[in-house]
């Protein structure tokens, strides 16, 4: 453990941090399970809805710097072509 208060600081804002940006990601992933489960039960106007808020999901967590920019689209590029087989 840091001696230093200022790097005690930085420990303990950085776990905080982390659990964010692990919130943020761990919503992504729910998000992109709810709409697989659309697709395979065949429902077009639930998995609409569901690639919707998975979407508006993905470019949070992009802007808030829990995902990289490329991550974002790769994530929201694979939810398009599952969200096509319907």
């Amino acid at each position: 453990m840091a001696n230093i208060a200022s790097q005690e600081k930085r420990i303990h804002r950085a776990e905080r941090e982390r659990l964010e940006n692990r919130r943020y990601t761990s919503s992504v992933k729910t998000y992109f399970r709810r709409l697989e489960a659309a697709v395979e039960a065949g429902d077009s106007e639930l998995a609409d809805t569901e690639y919707r808020s998975l979407a508006s999901h993905v470019d949070r967590a992009v802007a808030r710097g829990a995902l990289h920019r490329n991550t974002g689209a790769r994530k929201k590029g694979r939810a398009a072509r599952l969200k096509g087989r319907l």
